[in-house]
């Protein structure tokens, strides 16, 4: 396969794959990062923040499992190679979780609501790309250099399971997998998430696109000529790709994350033609639509900073038990809910 279609085709085809089955659990199963939030902080509801958890769990376990067979070293992966500062994940996640408020949904949520015929989602991906892309290599990109220098790692893969296993001594892919049912068993420990099989359905799925990813990515690289970095779903800078692949795809190659971003498309269009939920949408309020815009620029900024947006660093990233991913989850998290009080409550209090 890859002697005919090239290593980077196949890349490009691995993320279509795992991108449809995103764009599918976001329509079919509601897999929302916001979603998960507001649920949780207004609707008293947790499910969601559970299906979150077992996507995790699920992934972690998938990719571990792959290590263990020898089929994928996480080592070589873009989130335990790279080096890593815990100021950039804090910032970065809070500008990233207040933008997403604010926007209304996250890059991957734009997408598939833009799959459902959500015009206002389509300035968003396309606010995103643009300002994910000047804050990684434009004019921006300097300033955020010197204000997040990356911090030298302490540990080499930049992982809690490598770690652990640098001092125990027990293998890191069992150390994986335990960490990893440990989480299922944790978002399983709720009767209400338990009840509704479609959710548990469509957040195996989720943590089955991420593996998927991972030994599609980890195959590639292996066997293939072009030595191809080792990548998973994220949702912010390869926006910014799909774009500018758009406009010079004659002098361009396709990639993993190109593929993603139009598999999350697809799927997303697909599902909500099987729901029945496709229609034009727009927005008729210049403040609603001045509003998105800012949270979409504020999204691609911070997910630049963090290296990594809610999938990257919530979920693909987590799946390797990364150093950055809890951290910069909780920061989109307290990022998210303060944008939604503002919105929902506002910061006015009464005597």
């Amino acid at each position: 396969m890859l002697d005919a279609w090239g290593d980077a085709n196949v890349a490009a085809a691995i993320g279509l794959l795992g991108g449809v089955l995103l764009g599918l659990a976001a329509r079919l199963g509601r897999f929302c990062t916001l979603g998960a939030i507001e649920d949780y902080l207004y609707g008293n509801n947790d499910k969601r923040l559970r299906m979150w958890l077992l996507a995790i769990g699920v992934a972690v376990v998938g990719s571990f499992g792959l290590m263990a067979f020898d089929l994928f070293d996480p080592a070589k992966s873009f989130y335990l190679s790279q080096q890593w500062s815990p100021l950039a994940s804090i910032v970065g996640g809070l500008l990233f979780g207040y933008g997403m408020a604010m926007a209304g949904n996250c890059g991957f949520g734009a997408l598939a609501r833009l799959g459902g015929g959500d015009l206002r989602s389509f300035v968003i991906v396309i606010v995103i790309g643009i300002s994910a892309y000047v804050t990684m290599s434009g004019p921006l990109a300097w300033i955020r250099v010197a204000m997040f220098p990356p911090a030298q790692p302490a540990f080499s893969p930049n992982g809690f399971a490598h770690a652990i296993g640098t001092f125990s001594g027990l293998p890191v892919a069992m150390i994986g997998l335990i960490i990893g049912c440990l989480l299922i068993g944790l978002a399983l420990s709720a009767g209400s998430l338990r009840q509704d099989r479609s959710m548990m359905f469509w957040a195996v799925v989720v943590g089955i696109a991420v593996t998927g990813g991972w030994a599609g990515m980890g195959y590639v690289n292996a066997n293939g000529f072009e030595d191809l970095p080792i990548v998973g779903h994220t949702f912010s800078a390869p926006v910014g790709e799909a774009i500018l692949y758009g406009m010079t795809a004659s002098g361009q190659t396709l990639s993993f994350g190109i593929g993603s971003v139009a598999g999350v498309w697809i799927g997303a269009f697909l599902g909500s033609l099987i729901k029945g939920h496709f229609r034009w949408e727009a927005c008729e309020d210049p403040r609603e639509l001045r509003r998105q815009i800012l949270g979409a620029g504020t999204m691609g900024v911070g997910a630049v900073i963090a290296l990594g947006c809610s999938i990257g660093q919530g979920l693909t990233a987590f799946s390797l038990l990364a150093f950055s991913a809890p951290i910069t989850l909780a920061a989109i998290f307290a990022g998210a809910a303060l944008g939604l009080r503002q919105l929902i409550v506002g910061f006015a209090t009464t005597e």
